[in-house]
């Protein structure tokens, strides 16, 4: 399609606290249009639509629509942006398969593991392009890691260390329109599963299933009742490596937020530089940082949005499947830190 006539997406839920960064990705394309806005509660569409500005709605005809039906049965809209509240991406994405929309869920894919897989399994035999919000595999620094895993440079991995940390709770950042994020009624988990699932995502993508896990949970500050804001988990990869995953949103800094060891080499980011050193890499000494970077791809929105409109994306897309297993991974480490005791995958 040409600029005046760009393919239509719709946004199917305006609750989660990326979505207006999605709008202002959709605004500054012009290869594809938002037609139409949802949420259950008009608030959050109204929100949404402020920020598209005046222009835009003007220019795209752009509106908000009472019944996400009208966005389901358009034929105009070839994909959907569902960033409704985790509990209710299953009947959206059900909807959305029924209908062909591409789809872009935000993550977590489900609220549990059980509705994640189900909707794996309704997306994957369906040729649709799929794609959640794992966006550190775009990452310079995340991909020369997982292109070091698989070239073998730090021999045997033996340990990992991940982390995701930030001052959302000390901050108040869920006081506003994002208090349901902080509800595990709807969100499904609190700050470790939130912040936890992006670091897992990295784990998972370079290190394959997961055989065994403990977790230790903690609602730090205790500004959202019954809601964990810190945690820390130990797992136990099928492959071999032992890693530790921490998540918070208790934490004024996270200057180190991963690191490789192994039996040849290691790696560690620390202020978003990398320090490398293997004895299969010349020059690798881990003195400086590692500058022999890939270049950076798309945010993993736009990869999605790249693939609407019929370019290749830089780096494949994330699986339905993948999504899937970040929540069984993620619900099992909650199983984990209620019992107090290793659980197995």
């Amino acid at each position: 399609m040409s600029e005046s006539n760009p393919p239509r997406v719709a946004l199917v839920g305006g609750a989660h606290i990326h979505a207006p960064g999605f709008i202002k990705r959709l605004l500054a394309r012009t290869d594809i249009a938002i037609k139409s806005i949802w949420d259950r509660d008009p608030a959050y569409a109204n929100r949404r639509f402020a920020e598209l500005g005046a222009e835009y709605p003007a220019k795209h005809g752009t509106r908000i629509v009472g019944d996400v039906e009208q966005i389901f049965s358009d034929p105009e809209i070839a994909a959907v942006v569902i960033c409704s509240e985790t509990n209710g991406h299953e009947p959206l994405v059900r909807a959305a398969v029924k209908n062909k929309k591409h789809l872009f869920v935000e993550k977590p894919l489900g609220f549990s593991a059980s509705d994640a897989n189900t909707m794996a399994d309704l997306i994957e035999p369906s040729g649709l392009i799929f794609q959640t919000g794992y966006f550190m595999r775009s990452g310079a620094i995340f991909q020369f890691m997982q292109q070091q895993v698989q070239a073998g440079t730090f021999g045997k991995i033996t340990r990992v260390r991940a982390s995701n940390c930030h001052a959302g709770a000390l901050n108040g950042w869920f006081d506003t329109e994002w208090r349901w994020m902080a509800d595990p009624s709807q969100a499904g988990c609190g700050a470790f599963g939130d912040l936890g699932t992006h670091v897992l995502d990295m784990m998972l993508w370079m290190f394959g299933k997961v055989e065994s896990c403990a977790c230790t949970l903690d609602m730090g500050t205790a500004r959202y009742p019954h809601c964990d804001e810190t945690g820390e988990a130990l797992l136990r990869f099928s492959n071999g490596p032992i890693a530790t995953l921490a998540a918070a949103w208790d934490d004024l800094a996270d200057p180190s937020p991963f690191m490789i060891s192994g039996t040849e080499g290691h790696a560690f980011v620390f202020q978003g530089k990398v320090y490398f050193k293997s004895k299969r890499v010349e020059g690798a000494d881990g003195k400086e940082p590692w500058t022999k970077l890939p270049e950076a791809a798309p945010h993993a929105f736009e990869l999605f949005l790249d693939a609407v409109v019929g370019k290749q994306p830089a780096i494949p897309l994330v699986k339905p499947r993948e999504a899937a297993y970040r929540n069984t991974v993620m619900e099992t480490l909650y199983t984990a830190a209620a019992q107090k005791a290793w659980v197995m995958l």
